[in-house]
């Protein structure tokens, strides 16, 4: 568990590297959190790279990266929702200024809008783009984004208007978090349930039946490995 001040600098980081690509430098987390010294950032900086929730890059002065987000904050404790740290080698870049604090992002297509409550059409064609952190996606495979339109996953720290990044797969585990396809029409975002030969769509939201479909009708179009929130 977290402590209020550790919550509120994962959060004003959170929410600078979404608004600007980049998280804010030290002297804006003191200001920011109303701390006399950066010494006090410091320790709450060791304190979540130690609890894994963001880390220091080697040999990057002052350069961050968030691993996962706390259930409070769109993160989820099960269903293989915990955004993960692209590993690899990125391309040579200058070093950072001594004051800068950098992070790495990747430009995803936003397709549309995916329901979470009735499902609606499926999604076919990209809208636009967004600047995604490359911790919040996985290591493998092609990934897109979509804006969740509805409450159902609102018990999963997903609510309208938040932006999901998906990894694209056909295949998922029992409990996964999916956009999954009905009937060739219709696309959900949904906790997926194995119910031997039939298909179990959960909702996060007691306000929602769980669906129960036959599994050649339901296809599984990607899993969550990530959620962006704007303020």
């Amino acid at each position: 568990m977290l402590t209020k001040k550790q919550l509120e600098l994962l959060e004003f980081i959170q929410n600078r590297v979404q608004r600007d690509g980049v998280p804010p430098s030290f002297d804006e987390m003191k200001e920011a959190l109303d701390l006399r010294s950066k010494s006090g950032i410091h320790r709450l900086i060791t304190a979540l790279e130690e609890r894994g929730f963001i880390r220091r890059l080697a040999h990057k002065a002052r350069a961050l990266e968030i691993v996962k987000l706390p259930e409070s904050m769109g993160g989820a404790p099960t269903s293989g929702f915990t955004p993960k740290v692209i590993e690899g080698d990125r391309p040579a870049a200058t070093p950072p200024a001594a004051n800068t604090v950098t992070i790495h992002a990747t430009e995803l297509p936003v397709m549309g809008k995916i329901a979470a409550g009735v499902p609606i059409e499926a999604i076919q064609h990209a809208s636009h783009s967004v600047a995604v952190p490359g911790a919040m996606l996985s290591g493998q495979g092609n990934h897109y984004a979509l804006e969740v339109k509805g409450d159902s996953m609102i018990d999963a720290g997903i609510n309208d208007g938040d932006v999901v990044v998906i990894r694209e797969t056909s295949v998922a585990d029992d409990g996964d978090i999916v956009v999954a396809l009905v009937e060739d029409q219709e696309a959900t975002l949904k906790r997926l349930r194995k119910h031997g030969s039939s298909i179990g769509l959960e909702a996060a939201n007691p306000a929602y039946e769980t669906r129960i479909l036959p599994a050649d009708r339901v296809k599984v179009q990607g899993r969550l490995v990530g959620l962006i929130r704007t303020y």
